[in-house]
């Protein structure tokens, strides 16, 4: 099957840092390529692909010294997309919603997968002017705000087995992962240290729009508590340490979580998650086995003197039933069939995929 993935470009693919939406890009588009599918990843030039990559701009925007807009990006992405999509069986779509008006002809061979909260104000008037587009989401939960839409299924995030090795024995501290924002909770995440008595590491990007929330609000807090170190962003190779080190990852989240990619993370380590009860967090986290799902920090701290009681080794196992990328990608091919598009278009796709790479356009300014 041809099939293209048309990834953002604020990261590349996979992020070199944080970044969620583009690192399952990148492990659905290998195991694609592993399978034997033929596969075209539309992203940013700096991406690193066994797939034939379309560089839709010299490399991801949020990491650019030059502060590049990204709609104009975007946009030029889109175009390029909408030229060549005779080329594809199955056009898979990350980007929210940018791509909707340009779809129609085509939209029967079009998948999009939904990454973002969908509970805010003015999206369920705009789903309900699109809703025959064909759309997957990352969790049931993550429907609940939806208007009636073109749902094809739901398809939880996976990760290749190997990219993050079993832990077996953990160190003695707590690890938060992922952003600094209000959301996420990391003021949370330092009172139930505090309050277990336990070591507390920070690995997490801050983004311009939480600076002052940094500013104001955690780092006076880090400073203060001595049991708290604030790393930073790290990469892949760390998380792997990071993680598997950990003796539980917080998850202690105020919003609808519509996944929650690092929990499946630290259960790739063997590492439990204490998680509050949000959003994706009861499809996710199998209370009691991958970890324990609370209701507030007090419940939190009970929670993190008990997670030595639970098996990293069936933490792990229960990793490899639910959230591996071959899983992930079954799932996705099985939505992939089930399109009704035309079928009968396997001369005119040979013909313009063959002329991809050498049609491409100057990367997007």
């Amino acid at each position: 099957m041809k099939i293209a993935q048309i990834a953002p470009l604020m990261e590349s693919v996979p992020p070199k840092f944080y970044g969620g939406t583009e690192r399952i890009v990148s492990y659905l588009t290998e195991e694609l390529v592993r399978q034997g599918h033929e596969v075209t990843l539309f992203a940013s030039g700096d991406s690193r692909t066994s797939a034939e990559l379309v560089a839709c701009c010299d490399a991801a925007l949020r990491l650019s010294p030059k502060g590049r807009d990204p709609v104009p990006c975007h946009v030029s992405m889109l175009e390029q997309v909408r030229r060549w999509a005779e080329a594809f069986d199955v056009l898979h779509f990350h980007v929210d919603v940018l791509h909707f008006p340009i779809i129609r002809e085509f939209s029967r061979r079009t998948v999009t997968t939904l990454h973002g909260r969908l509970d805010l104000p003015d999206l369920a008037r705009l789903y309900a002017m699109f809703d025959d587009i064909p759309l997957v989401s990352i969790s049931d939960d993550q429907r609940r705000p939806m208007p009636p839409v073109n749902w094809l299924g739901t398809v939880y995030h996976g990760l290749p087995p190997g990219i993050l090795p079993f832990r077996e024995k953990a160190s003695s501290y707590l690890a938060f992962l992922g952003r600094i924002s209000p959301e996420k909770g990391p003021l949370a995440a330092i009172e139930i240290a505090a309050r277990a008595r336990m070591p507390l590491k920070i690995a997490a990007k801050i983004d311009a729009v939480d600076r002052s929330f940094w500013r104001e609000s955690v780092e006076p807090q880090v400073l203060r508590n001595s049991n708290v170190e604030f790393i930073g962003e790290i990469n892949e190779r760390q998380k792997a340490e990071f993680l598997g080190n950990a003796a539980a990852l917080l998850f202690p989240i105020d919003w609808p979580e519509p996944f929650g990619l690092v929990t499946i993370e630290a259960m790739a380590c063997g590492t439990p998650v204490v998680a509050f009860n949000r959003g994706a967090v009861p499809e996710v986290i199998d209370d009691g086995v991958s970890g324990f799902i609370v209701k507030n920090i007090a419940e939190a701290v009970k929670a993190v003197h008990r997670v030595g009681d639970l098996d990293r080794a069936r933490v792990r196992r229960t990793f490899e039933k639910r959230f591996t990328a071959e899983r992930m990608c079954a799932d996705y091919m099985a939505i992939y069939r089930s399109l009704t598009g035309d079928k009968q278009r396997s001369s005119r796709r040979n013909s313009y995929a063959g002329n991809i790479a050498g049609q491409a356009t100057e990367p997007a300014a």
